[in-house]
């Protein structure tokens, strides 16, 4: 009798290895999509909008601060935040362009 349990126990095989690991592959790639793609491209698009700032952009700094550009070079920008009042920011800081005839996101 006990034969007999040990033979019907050992019949049934374990699946293969790689099947174990499906899920794991199918959170990466669910990750991926949802949440790394996304932010690469927007980190991408950000990228291009600060190699092409030029002198008259109005922008919003990462701070909240909303000025006209008045200067550029490779690493900073001069931002006009008021008549008299200029400031220089590292352009990397400068969080979006407001495209002409628009306003700020808070306004």
């Amino acid at each position: 009798m006990i034969d007999i349990l040990a033979a019907g126990a050992g019949a049934a095989e374990a699946p293969p290895a790689w099947i174990n690991l499906l899920p794991i592959v199918g959170m990466v790639l669910i990750f991926w999509f949802l949440i790394i793609r996304p932010q690469m491209k927007r980190q991408k698009e950000h990228q291009q909008k600060i190699s092409e700032l030029k002198k008259g952009d109005q922008v919003v700094t990462a701070g909240g601060l909303v000025g006209k550009i008045t200067k550029v070079d490779e690493t900073y920008a001069d931002i006009e935040l008021a008549q008299g009042v200029r400031v220089k920011a590292v352009k990397s800081t400068i969080g979006d362009v407001i495209p002409p005839g628009g306003s700020a996101a808070n306004d």
